[in-house]
């Protein structure tokens, strides 16, 4: 059995339950299935469940009846990240060894009297490829007597990565720039070998005080302990990839390809979200739709 998996492509469709699947979810999903069926490959499922105060279990249950309506089969077990956050955490505490995290005790509108200060309005700050504002360093480099004494406060804080040292250390490790394949292309068509641009996202958030991790860090990690090989998902996770190059030489994780897609959008252009309850699977079959009608909703 080992043998026959050795060496096959290894794709995954990774939702979190924090909403019901849309149109969007179906078309990623497809398109990861459907990949790893073309390849003679394995097709994984993963809960990303790490945000605790916003995910449901009747969610998860609602994403199992929605992909296995749609026909999508997949491996078991299913990985739950909530359910490793002390694997998460192990990973976190090496990053804070080596000294390439830091921890940030901004508030949201410290972060913007601090913007403020600068001189500059808050609209022309620059922003992260997700639209937050850069942080502007409050409390990077501070002492560690008052490291300590915020902590003692109980005050709340997030692990940041600090860019430029870890740019620097994943360089050295990797004996010049970091690079990835992309199978696919950006929103702007960047395709084939890409350098990468974290320093775009500034000093990222990898983790919090009550949750010893984020996506970055859960997702990277996930997908080298799952062997992932061909990384698919949507066209506004593309920059993300930039920070999860770095942690993967970081953490001397193995480097997959990428396959960034098209998002579905409505008649307006705007990207299917779960806030604004966009075209639910549950309602389109509940409705009369059927899969064939889903896939020719989403061009498949």
């Amino acid at each position: 059995m080992q043998d026959d998996m050795r060496g096959r492509e290894v794709l995954r469709f990774a939702p979190s339950p924090n909403g019901w699947l849309h149109l969007g979810h179906a078309y990623s999903a497809l398109f990861a299935f459907e990949t790893a069926k073309r390849l003679g490959g394995r097709m994984l499922l993963r809960i990303e469940d790490i945000d605790i105060g916003r995910c449901r279990e009747e969610y998860v249950e609602g994403i199992y009846e929605d992909l296995a309506w749609l026909g999508i089969e997949w491996e078991e077990p299913v990985r739950r990240q909530s359910q490793h956050f002390a694997e998460y955490e192990k990973l976190l505490r090496e990053l804070r060894d080596r000294g390439l995290v830091y921890p940030c005790f901004a508030t949201r509108k410290e972060i913007q009297d601090a913007i403020a200060a600068s001189g500059i309005p808050l609209q022309a700050w620059p922003s992260d490829p997700d639209g937050a504002p850069l942080y502007p360093g409050i409390y990077k480099g501070i002492p560690q007597e008052r490291v300590n004494a915020l902590m003692w406060e109980g005050r709340t804080y997030a692990w940041r990565l600090d860019m430029e040292k870890a740019r620097a250390e994943a360089e050295r490790i990797n004996g010049g720039p970091l690079t990835f394949r992309e199978e696919g292309s950006s929103a702007r068509g960047d395709t084939g070998l890409l350098d990468i641009e974290p320093e775009l996202f500034g000093d990222v958030v990898i983790a919090r005080k009550d949750v010893p991790t984020s996506y970055h860090l859960a997702v990277t990690a996930d997908d080298a302990l799952q062997g992932v090989t061909l990384v698919t998902r949507g066209q506004d996770l593309f920059p993300a990839t930039y920070i999860h190059r770095i942690l993967q030489v970081l953490l001397g994780f193995p480097e997959p390809r990428y396959h960034h897609h098209g998002l579905i959008r409505d008649e307006a252009g705007r990207r299917l979200s779960k806030s604004a309850r966009d075209m639910g699977l549950r309602e389109l079959r509940a409705t009369g739709h059927s899969p064939a009608d889903i896939r020719r909703m989403v061009g498949l």
